[in-house]
């Protein structure tokens, strides 16, 4: 284990010299036991972000040479390194490592985060021995992130499956969006599987291709390739009263349908993959290229053409930027302003020391993943909630969200050069984090560029070769560039989802109001399971990973109740369904999301928000962490009733 870390010791001093000083001292303690070094250095580490640290030269090269010391003396000896360290321990490392105490209550989640334990507690393991999930079968449809990671859990514990992907790769969202700059605005090292973490990353905010490379990377490893059916659409998935089984049909893309059984479902199909077209007049009179971020025209030449970019939202942030300087003219259509979070760390590379640390040191991967996880996870989830006594609550919540709000928008005036006027056209009039919070791509020094124009009047038309305003005026353009979102709150379309009694989930949802139990079941649709569901995405911080690692642990689990207790059905209960939902929408009542002000795709025409998670993610870990019988009602199969 120690071996590769110490078999060049000029090649480790070099790499500790560039590398994080603290998974560094993260990795020195465990290894050590010395918690001397902690009191040390944890006085000048004033937040977990690797750039909020000012520990002097003097006790970083302190904190190497002992590093150095301690691996060079486990290589040489051979012994185990201390892996299931006492939960205090632990709460004393990881509170020195981010220059704040760290509560107990989150040790346990972020040593599973991490996995710094000896096993791997997202694992589900049957209760019993012999239990055989032969003839038990399960779609899972969709190749994403959960997709692979639903696959994944299930391959361990022996269940059969097959996944159906619409696409011809593994990817999901990050197969189909390739527009210039889309990247991943959560630190690669913590948007990655808990269980797969990876060694390679080259940036700290990476690429679209290095996040593709990673999923394909781990479709491989895990060997999936052979359960997936590449090219096909599910369309309608009914269940039968009958059989109490799933069946679920697709179309390949030659339109020939076909119908399969399942005894279970799980959608992975995401909330961020049928892009949203506005209701602008004139669309289809445009003579030029017109396309969606989403679907990105690879063949169209943009440099030296007028670009016009509808919309203002996370992919024109990224896009616009990136093409800048190489379009004639770029027009940015806002409709809505955004605010926009500056990270130093967006656009740097894993410097070469991280790299060679995170490749050859024990632990020092883990303990990185641990600081990124508590940089952006419920740190700031409080300043979020609206104070009923708060004195400005048009344009801030509380005081937190209020010294936010100016911190960010100083540094759109510095961006700006100070010009005041761009300024008004561009900072929100409501509280941070009320729509998705953006990260800044250079976003405003784009607007600072002489080929740059940000429009802010209404469209009113679009003509031939022309984007005409309401205030009559018009602005000329060879290629318009839609980028303008999602259809996120139409869940689950275009599928036709069809439950017991013939309820379908359009029935029980409408358009626009999705609701389910943790966000994963519903009542009417037994043995339905849902990643990515309704109120499970995460918009103040943290890794939609994370989000769907709970999720399957709690699905395995509830397959495993199924499978070891001869269950034909499985259907949450409607008190246990309504009440969560009643307890959501409460909460999120309080929560930025819902403001008066703010109108996003977080929440329906009602103002009910059905996307975002109110919770932190201890809560919704808690939430999730073990399957309650008593949440739902089971039937048993006739040939368990018969064996009687």
């Amino acid at each position: 284990m120690f071996e590769s870390a110490v078999k060049d010791e000029a090649a480790l001093r070099a790499a500790l010299a560039d590398a994080d000083i603290a998974p560094m001292l993260m990795v020195l303690a465990q290894l050590s036991g010395d918690m001397d070094i902690l009191d040390e250095v944890a006085p000048h580490i004033h937040g977990a972000w690797s750039f909020m640290e000012a520990v002097p030269e003097d006790l970083k090269q302190k904190v190497r040479d002992r590093l150095v010391a301690t691996l060079q003396d486990y290589a040489a000896t051979g012994r185990q390194p201390p892996i299931d360290l006492p939960a205090d321990t632990l709460q004393r490392m990881m509170s020195a490592g981010v220059g704040q105490t760290v509560p107990a209550d989150y040790i346990p989640l972020l040593v599973e985060e991490t996995q710094l334990a000896s096993e791997d507690a997202r694992a589900v393991h049957w209760r019993r021995d012999g239990v055989s999930a032969d003839g038990f079968n399960t779609v899972i449809i969709g190749a994403g992130f959960s997709g692979l990671c639903s696959a994944i859990r299930l391959k361990e514990m022996g269940i059969p499956f097959v996944i159906l992907e619409k696409n011809q790769n593994v990817g999901g969202t990050w197969l189909e969006n390739i527009y210039p700059g889309c990247a991943v605005d959560t630190p690669n090292h913590f948007y990655s599987y808990s269980f797969n973490q990876n060694d390679k990353w080259t940036r700290h905010f990476s690429r679209r291709d290095e996040i593709l490379a990673y999923i394909g990377a781990t479709a491989d490893k895990f060997d999936l390739r052979q359960h997936i059916r590449f090219g096909v659409e599910v369309t309608r998935a009914a269940f039968n009263d009958r059989t109490s089984r799933w069946e679920v049909t697709f179309q390949s893309a030659d339109n020939e349908a076909e119908t399969i059984e399942a005894n279970a479902v799980i959608s992975a199909v995401g909330q961020l993959n049928r892009p949203s077209m506005p209701p602008i007049a004139g669309i289809d009179r445009f003579q030029g290229p017109l396309f969606h971020t989403a679907r990105w025209d690879s063949s169209v030449d943009l440099k030296g053409k007028r670009v016009a970019i509808i919309g203002t939202g996370a992919s024109a942030m990224q896009t616009g930027p990136s093409i800048a300087p190489d379009v004639a003219k770029l027009l940015i259509f806002q409709r809505t302003r955004h605010w926009v979070a500056s990270n130093p760390n967006y656009h740097k590379e894993v410097s070469a020391g991280n790299r060679w640390a995170i490749a050859n040191i024990p632990f020092f991967a883990k303990w990185m993943r641990f600081q990124l996880f508590w940089a952006g996870s419920d740190g700031f989830h409080a300043s979020l909630k609206m104070d009923p006594s708060w004195n400005q609550p048009d344009i801030s919540l509380n005081e937190a969200n209020h010294k936010m709000r100016e911190m960010m928008i100083d540094h759109i005036r510095n961006e700006l050069g100070g010009d005041e006027e761009l300024l008004a056209k561009v900072v929100p009039p409501y509280p941070p984090y009320g729509k998705r919070m953006l990260r800044d791509n250079h976003w405003y020094r784009m607007l600072k560029r002489p080929n740059v124009e940000l429009v802010t009047d209404a469209i009113d038309h679009i003509a031939e070769d022309s984007i005409l305003m309401k205030d009559g005026s018009a602005h000329k353009v060879d290629v318009i560039i839609m980028a303008t979102g999602f259809q996120a709150s139409k869940m689950l379309w275009p599928m036709e989802i069809v439950g017991r009694g013939g309820r379908t989930i359009r029935d029980a949802w409408g358009d626009d109001d999705p609701r389910a139990y943790l966000g994963i079941t519903m009542p009417g649709f037994p043995n339905l399971f849902l990643t990515y569901g309704p109120n499970t995405n995460l918009a103040h911080g943290g890794s939609i990973i994370f989000h769907t690692e709970c999720q399957v642990r709690y699905i395995a689990q509830a397959l495993r109740d199924m499978i070891e207790n001869d269950y034909a059905t499985l259907e949450v209960t409607t008190s246990a369904h309504d009440d969560y939902n009643e307890r959501l929408d409460e909460v999120c009542k309080n929560m930025v999301w819902a403001h008066p002000g703010v109108t996003s795709w977080y929440k329906n025409k009602h103002n009910r928000v059905t996307v975002t998670s109110p919770w932190t993610l201890l809560d919704y870990w808690k939430l999730t962490r073990t399957y309650s019988p008593a949440d739902y009602h089971a039937e048993r199969t006739e040939e368990a009733i018969a064996a009687e």
